[in-house]
């Protein structure tokens, strides 16, 4: 991990002139005012999500370390100042230090991480680096120094059933999230009231369904499933039973791994167009066939809105299953947007799209989120519904 001074000179001028080029106003210009070799925080962040998304395709892991001091004031911030001086001095050249939280956390950044577990490494660099800065800045300074490692990609623990997102990684997603913190705020607004409005208005269509599952079939009206929100958690999503009950879903695990393989063609030979769903499942019900072209048996998720699991507009919430399989870039649909009940996949075709045009539409609708975008593809939804193009 040691570069020689010569090296590690240059590499602090290298990151000065990369600061002042890209940073020469604002918060980071501040930061970086006692100490050209920390980046600013706009900076630093802006890289770490490049390095993620890199990390997204070429699927090989870095590691971020923040740097914090207990108790956050005036002197904490010089001494995080020093602490990132110290970092800059003993990190390669490959590596990035800048100011992960300006005046309260260093960060990290470490990449070309050779051979090895990623958290063995992990724990070799905190154990290094902690004991760097306790020999550059003593002991009683270096006790009130917190370090922490977080590993991207993650290892998801797949039988947790309450697994969240490590968000350290995900910093820029907050910052959008305070950027339009109004808007988003009037978008559950609007989950809210809609969600009420519509569950009121269709209280007896909804009864009257409940009726019909409950006599032409055995088994709970309600189907409450196990998805996964936003940042990963996971939560009970609920539709109306259009399945018989004690069905094994080894079927649909199958397709699902076909589907996203890109390898399924439709099970339907006669079929003129391809089609990326199950059709003519033998689990489903008459009733629930019904439903489902109409898509009425999604209509119980409006109370997953009103619980704030779900939103009205968003990509459609992944099983457990079918996220076990995902590349770690098809990850972002799940992790970066709160899941919905309509979106721009399901107004732009639904199932006759390949899950990876299905992934682009997702974060295509996360990079240009606007309230005009959410009406926009609420006013398209009904004619989605009622032609059933693409609902099976």
């Amino acid at each position: 991990m040691e570069d020689s001074p010569t090296k590690a000179g240059a590499t602090q001028k290298l990151r000065a002139r990369r600061v002042r080029a890209s940073q020469p106003h604002g918060m980071g210009k501040r930061s970086t005012s006692q100490d050209q070799s920390i980046l600013g925080v706009d900076v630093f962040q802006g890289m770490l999500t490049l390095e993620r998304r890199r990390a997204e395709r070429s699927s090989k892991p870095f590691i971020l370390m923040l740097i914090s001091v207990l108790g956050q004031n005036g002197s904490s911030q010089k001494q995080l100042q020093d602490i990132g001086s110290v970092c800059a001095l003993a990190s390669r050249e490959t590596d990035l230090v800048g100011w992960y939280s300006y005046g309260a956390t260093i960060g990290i950044v470490f990449t070309e991480l050779g051979e090895g577990q990623s958290g063995a490494i992990a724990e070799t660099l905190r154990a290094k680096f902690g004991l760097t800065l306790r020999e550059s800045l003593g002991s009683a300074k270096a006790d009130s120094i917190s370090i922490s490692v977080h590993i991207f990609p993650q290892v998801w623990d797949r039988e947790q059933t309450s697994h969240i997102a490590d968000s350290k990684l995900y910093p820029d997603l907050g910052l959008q999230g305070s950027r339009k913190q109004f808007l988003l705020a009037i978008k559950r607004l609007i989950d809210v009231f809609a969600s009420f409005a519509i569950l009121l208005v269709l209280s007896p269509i909804l009864a009257a369904i409940a009726v019909a599952i409950k006599l032409t079939s055995s088994g709970p009206v309600l189907f409450e499933q196990d998805r996964l929100g936003q940042f990963g958690a996971r939560f009970k999503c609920l539709k109306f039973r259009t399945m018989y009950t004690d069905c094994d879903s080894k079927i649909h695990q199958e397709f699902v791994q076909q589907f996203i393989a890109g390898a399924q063609s439709g099970t339907n030979p006669e079929a003129t167009s391809t089609v990326y769903k199950i059709t003519n499942d033998p689990r489903v019900t008459t009733i629930g066939a019904i439903l489902r072209k109409a898509s009425l048996d999604e209509l119980p998720q409006f109370w997953n809105v009103l619980r704030g699991e779900m939103s009205l507009v968003g990509p459609r919430p992944p099983l457990p299953y079918e996220f076990k399989i995902y590349e770690i870039w098809h990850r972002r649909r799940v992790l970066e947007l709160r899941p919905g009940i309509t979106g721009l996949w399901q107004v732009s075709g639904r199932s006759r799209m390949r899950f990876e045009e299905m992934v682009r539409l997702d974060l295509r609708y996360h990079q240009k989120w606007s309230l005009w975008l959410d009406l926009k593809i609420l006013a398209a939804t009904p004619k989605a519904v009622l032609t059933g193009d693409g609902a099976y």
